[in-house]
């Protein structure tokens, strides 16, 4: 958990909606100079803080409506701060809740620099990250349809469809395997909607690929050179990470991307762990997916793992491959550096 610790002379808490936002501005003694609740919109925003644009410190929970806030920020040369909102508890646990409170005590928060940070990604990859998101979106709802027609056929007890799904050329003779009529209209509805769905994604892939090489191709082909990795992880990666030296340390690289455990103790006893939706799910996804497609056409990293999973067993096994490959990713990044299979399957 990262605080925000600068001073300022004005400190500037906004509860912020889709269509409005509350605003709280403290002076650097505490007192409120401004508590009031206004359109979010940009005018409505540098209309009233502009009495105290004097080193002024703007801060919003992390919620969906941000963007433009720090975009306008950025182009007016204000501090902006995007506070964590799973680890802001002063607001989330208080006894009354509402609109003037939040603003209030996100800028007291601010002001003692206790406000926990989440990372203002830029906005020059932020719209390709976003699109990226929404492809992946997309796949799984692909995969959905292509999971309801194997539990369909199972749902009737036939007889296993003798074809591959996922594949266009073999997909002309699914419909015929449904003897009723009304089941067999709902799998071609859902053959029609994989079929759009391809196209859309097979087009919108190049596009992101394009997009990447544009953004950063050293970093894109750095992160190919690893066994397995393909363009959409390659990609997940690129967008998801942004920019390597955010983290100063290996350890916090892997805390972000989920593959460590937060671990709780007081007096010297383990009492569990917790903060499991902590950060990036995508790129813990990504990991995961890369551990596996890591051992495909790779005896020696399946002898790897072999030796890992003796020891703790499959599921950590494939865990540990996967927080490793975080490790080779964070130094890649950082040492502009490809792969190295051999010092990596080199570790004990």
């Amino acid at each position: 958990m990262r605080f925000y610790t600068k001073t300022h002379k004005h400190y500037c808490g906004i509860d912020l909606h889709a269509r409005s936002m509350y605003l709280c501005i403290l002076d650097c003694d505490g007192e409120i100079l401004l508590h009031q609740n206004m359109k979010a919109t940009p005018e409505a925003f540098l209309g009233a803080v502009a009495p105290y644009r004097d080193n002024l410190v703007v801060a919003v929970e992390c919620i969906f409506t941000w963007y433009w806030l720090a975009d306008l920020c950025a182009e007016e040369g204000i501090d902006f701060v995007l506070g964590h909102a799973l680890y802001m508890k002063a607001i989330h646990g208080g006894k009354a809740k509402n609109d003037k409170i939040d603003a209030h005590k996100i800028a007291v928060l601010l002001r003692g620099g206790m406000l926990p940070q989440a990372y203002v990604y830029p906005k020059r990859m932020r719209a390709t990250r976003d699109l990226l998101r929404r492809r992946n979106h997309l796949m799984r709802k692909r995969a959905d349809l292509l999971a309801h027609i194997q539990n369909t056929a199972s749902q009737y007890n036939l007889p296993p469809l003798g074809t591959r799904v996922d594949r266009k050329g073999e997909r002309d003779s699914i419909p015929t395997h449904f003897p009723d009529p009304v089941v067999r209209r709902s799998i071609e509805l859902d053959l029609s909607l994989i079929a759009h769905y391809d196209e859309l994604l097979k087009t919108l892939e190049q596009e992101l690929a394009l997009m990447a090489k544009g953004h950063d191709a050293f970093s894109y082909h750095l992160l190919r050179s690893i066994p397995g990795v393909g363009r959409i992880l390659t990609l997940v990666l690129l967008y998801e990470i942004e920019n390597i030296d955010r983290f100063p340390r290996v350890n916090e690289f892997l805390s972000y991307a989920r593959r460590v455990k937060a671990q709780k103790s007081s007096a010297g006893k383990i009492h569990g762990h917790s903060g499991k939706k902590i950060g990036n799910a995508h790129l813990k996804w990504a990991f995961s997916e890369a551990a596996v497609l890591f051992l495909r056409k790779n005896p020696d990293g399946q002898r790897f793992v072999e030796r890992l999973a003796r020891k703790h067993g499959k599921g950590k096994a494939l865990s540990i491959l996967a927080a490793r490959l975080g490790r080779a990713v964070y130094v890649m990044l950082r040492r502009r550096e490809p792969f190295n299979a051999q010092k990596f399957l080199a570790q004990t």
